[in-house]
């Protein structure tokens, strides 16, 4: 469709985080940096690890909890290094079709819940089944990236 895609992705490792009680905003503060000293080296093998995109952050209905998430290189999907922080765990995420919305600029949790809206709204009318209950954020762009940035908000299909 012209305004959202549906997506196959397979299984996949991610590491991940849960930031309890705060903003969406300062949990994505608070959850990316906890993620990024995993790959920088705050890991069992004490191995760096390349940063990769994009970097998600689950929304639940009425929920202060977010889960936010960095997805494992291809490399060490098979294996992943251990974290250390006991604030952070590797998940599989088991294979899924997602109704995606891209859109660009500058996001914030009020404009991600927007486009999630706008692409509930559109499945909806398209008679298209799916866990209304959550959905995912997902960055693509470092912070110091001004123009032509990548943001999406995922569904899951039922």
């Amino acid at each position: 469709a012209k305004d959202y895609e549906l997506r196959q992705y397979e299984t996949a490792k991610w590491v991940s985080t849960v930031i309890r009680g705060e903003t969406q905003k300062e949990a994505m503060r608070q959850g990316f940096w906890k993620l990024f000293h995993y790959i920088q080296g705050k890991n069992e093998k004490e191995m760096k690890i390349d940063m990769t995109v994009p970097v998600t952050c689950l929304v639940k209905s009425g929920c202060t909890d977010f889960k936010i998430s960095f997805f494992v290189p291809f490399e060490h999907q098979d294996c992943p290094p251990q974290p250390t922080d006991s604030d952070v765990f590797i998940e599989e995420r088991k294979a899924a079709a997602l109704f995606v919305r891209s859109f660009g600029g500058f996001a914030s949790p009020e404009k991600y819940a927007e486009e999630a809206e706008a692409l509930a709204r559109t499945l909806r009318n398209r008679g298209q089944s799916f866990h209304e209950d959550f959905f995912y954020t997902a960055g693509y762009d470092s912070p110091f990236k001004l123009f032509n940035r990548h943001n999406e908000v995922w569904y899951f299909k039922k």
